[in-house]
């Protein structure tokens, strides 16, 4: 307690109520099946709507389990059908768990492609199945940047440093800014005046000497570098020379006569000292649309016989900025300053087949280990992102020696790869597989994710019963909600196209209070049909899926005291059997909730009993409302754990609960004209004993008085006479 050492006056938070209890849900629920692809052996994530299974697990496409045929049923994917009747009967919260049962021990069921090599690019899907069985395709994108100044670091760009050309010289002199001869190291032949490029710096030249060595030039015509060139500074020579009609502002050109070859989007030419780039040529081969402003735009219009030089070839050079401020070649050299003109910025993207069935894109995807959104991180095995590793459905693994942007872009598009073209890459995955029919084990596998998800209140194996092992699954499902402090129930389903001999021999081998059966299966539209081809347009699916959302919607209007029976099976089209009123008479009593047509009413759940032989716990929102009470009144009472085990702790645990009672009470859960008839709560000196105490133990029994479902209403009617009137 607090020390008082200071004379004054203090103040303090007391409380002198016992802390509230809280109700805890119980409409969530968990559902564990193969699927098309998807995390295997992981906790799984809480699904909010059959879009979110769908984008990490997949779509309604069949599977393609190893030695059974196409077309079996067993290929069915009854868990994609049974998540979408959970949503649409009135479920909102369901974890998956996936069932996958490899070929072999070698064989994983992911799908591969690429080169494993110190040097390659391997390819793989992230999760087993043959859905993984694709083609993806890397592309490469060159995006127009003015300036290298914002760029993500380890960005990589291509930039014409000079312009394209098949010939060059290189100065054996300095060229300063009031040069205005500048001398080759090899002679210098072309009809003047002709225009040159040193470095990123356009020049005229005007005269030439005997020699053909020694040029006058017109300096600053274009772009000038204001600084003084290096005394190997490069030369572009045009290789061809054309005229053309352009005008100040016109992004079109026309030239006198077609140039030879193909003339395509992308490639550069100069015209007096403007550079432009091609963006489209005409069919008649001598119109040009252009983009202008490129590099030393000169404001004015150009001779209406303007001299054009076009160079042979569009060659690029690599830069990479390892340090967010210089961008250097593989050689080592830096990016010329100022910054080149005809600047690309390279990126790439990847498209894959997502799990909805839709294209997956990620784009703006870099070549450099320390990009921001490497192609190698983003889309790694195991990617940093949590949604990612959910969703994403390719892996890309990098070779050792790829740990540089111009390494990672040879790998994937050779050294020739081209700048201005789409240049792609495309990887074929194969041998992914589906695994074969997964046996008992392998659902108590992928069942024990759940253990640790404390808000799991229904759990179930949509279409389990089409397996071999379907006995065995139910026995593991079973085992797996009876476990101390589950706190759930469980659906069980027949397998498909029972009797009712057939039936009565699957509850035979069943007894269990926190599980109850359903039958029979039903009949809904295929989701797969398509006008014209030999799919059917209905298909038979387990009940499972559509009787945990009626739990749950029926938790959510009623709460869970009420029976979840007589409520309508939304998406049925009709049962795979009817099952008549004699039959049911024959089922019901053994704890077989069967699915019933009723003219005039549609198509209803009429059953509401568990897979138990002790009539105290026969009905299943009795069993439901228990666990309900249970794991409230555990979870709200955690804070009593350590305290004094005495009177005053026994008071608040009595208090707490009493209260949490009788508010179940006055909402119409319990039975009773009063609170008192309705429950009771003791905690003191009858409840405990005084080894009890000794050993730490502090024991509250509680009593309640459960509603029980009105399965059978009886109206007795009998003849009476008028005499017998009062």
């Amino acid at each position: 307690m607090a020390q008082y050492l200071t004379p004054g006056v203090y103040v303090e938070e007391v409380s002198f109520r016992a802390p509230s209890i809280e109700g805890v849900g119980t409409s969530t629920a968990a559902f564990a099946g193969p699927t098309l692809t998807g995390p295997v052996n992981a906790t799984s994530e809480l699904l909010t709507s059959f879009g979110d299974f769908q984008n990490i697990y997949g779509s309604y496409d069949n599977l393609a389990l190893s030695g059974i045929t196409p077309g079996d049923p067993k290929n069915t994917n009854y868990l994609a059908l049974a998540v979408k009747a959970f949503f649409d009967n009135g479920g909102s919260q369901l974890y998956v768990s996936r069932v996958f049962s490899p070929a072999s021990g070698t064989d994983s069921g992911i799908a591969t492609g690429g080169t494993v090599s110190d040097t390659g690019v391997a390819v793989a899907a992230r999760f087993p199945g043959a859905y993984g069985n694709q083609q993806l395709i890397v592309t490469l994108k060159a995006t127009r940047a003015q300036t290298v100044a914002n760029l993500p670091q380890g960005s990589l760009i291509a930039a014409r440093v000079p312009p394209a050309a098949t010939s060059f010289a290189t100065l054996t002199a300095q060229v300063g800014l009031a040069d205005t001869q500048i001398v080759t190291s090899a002679a210098f032949s072309a009809a003047l005046p002709a225009f040159i490029t040193v470095d990123s710096e356009v020049m005229s030249v005007t005269a030439v000497d005997a020699t053909g060595t020694k040029l006058t030039v017109s300096r600053a015509a274009g772009t000038s570098t204001a600084a003084m060139h290096s005394a190997n500074a490069q030369v572009y020579l045009p290789v061809a020379s054309l005229q053309a009609l352009v005008t100040p502002t016109g992004a079109t050109i026309t030239l006198a006569a077609p140039i030879a070859g193909t003339l395509a989007a992308g490639a550069f030419l100069q015209i007096d000292q403007e550079i432009v780039e091609v963006t489209s040529v005409e069919p008649s081969g001598t119109t040009l649309n252009v983009a202008r402003g490129a590099q030393g735009t000169t404001g004015v219009g150009h001779a209406a016989k303007a001299p054009i030089f076009v160079p042979a070839t569009v060659d690029f050079d690599f830069y990479a900025n390892g340090s967010n401020a210089s961008f250097t070649d593989p050689g080592g050299v830096l990016l010329p300053t100022p910054v080149p003109p005809n600047l690309y910025l390279l990126t790439m993207s990847v498209t894959a087949t997502g799990a909805s069935g839709s294209p997956q894109v990620y784009d703006n995807l870099g070549f450099d280990p320390i990009h921001p959104s490497y192609i190698g991180a983003t889309l790694a095995p195991t990617p940093p992102r949590h949604i990612d590793a959910l969703e994403n459905q390719i892996a890309f693994t990098m070779g050792a020696k790829l740990t540089t942007a111009f390494a990672v872009y040879n790998a994937l598009f050779g050294s020739s790869g081209s700048v201005l073209s789409a240049s792609q890459q495309v990887y074929t995955l194969t041998n992914g597989g589906d695994g074969v029919e997964p046996e008992a084990n392998d659902y108590a596998n992928a069942l024990s994710y759940f253990t640790a998800l404390e808000d799991v209140a229904i759990v179930a194996t949509p279409g389990s019963g089409i397996f071999d092992a379907s006995q065995d699954i139910i026995n593991e499902l079973i085992i797996h909600v009876s476990q101390q402090r589950a706190y759930r129930v469980a659906i069980l389903e027949t397998p498909p196209n029972q009797l009712a001999s057939d039936n009565e021999n699957v509850r035979g081998q069943i007894d269990s209070s926190y599980a109850a059966l359903y039958a029979p299966w039903v009949v809904t539209d295929n989701p797969l049909a398509r006008s014209g081809t030999a799919i059917p347009a209905e298909i038979t699916v387990p009940p499972s899926g559509f009787i945990a959302g009626i739990y749950a919607r029926s938790d959510e209007q009623n709460g869970v005291s009420k029976a979840p029976a007589n409520a309508v099976v939304l998406g049925a089209s009709r049962f795979e059997r009817n099952i008549s009123f004699a039959e049911q008479g024959v089922l019901n009593p053994l704890g077989i909730n069967c699915l019933r047509y009723f003219p005039n009413r549609g198509y209803l759940v009429w059953g509401a009993r568990t897979a138990a032989s002790d009539s105290e716990f026969m009905y299943v929102n009795v069993r439901r409302y228990l666990i309900y009470l249970e794991h409230s009144i555990d979870n709200s009472t955690q804070w009593a754990v350590f305290e004094n085990n005495g009177p005053p702790l026994w008071a608040r645990v009595k208090e707490a609960i009493d209260s949490f009672l009788y508010n179940e009470w006055k909402e119409g859960s319990l039975l009773g004209d009063s609170a008192a008839q309705a429950y009771f709560v003791r905690c003191d000196r009858t409840t405990m004993t005084q080894n009890d105490l000794d050993n730490g133990r502090m024991i509250c029994l509680i009593g309640v008085a459960l509603l029980k479902p009105a399965e059978f209403v009886i109206f007795r009617i009998g003849q009476m006479t008028s005499d017998a009137q009062s």
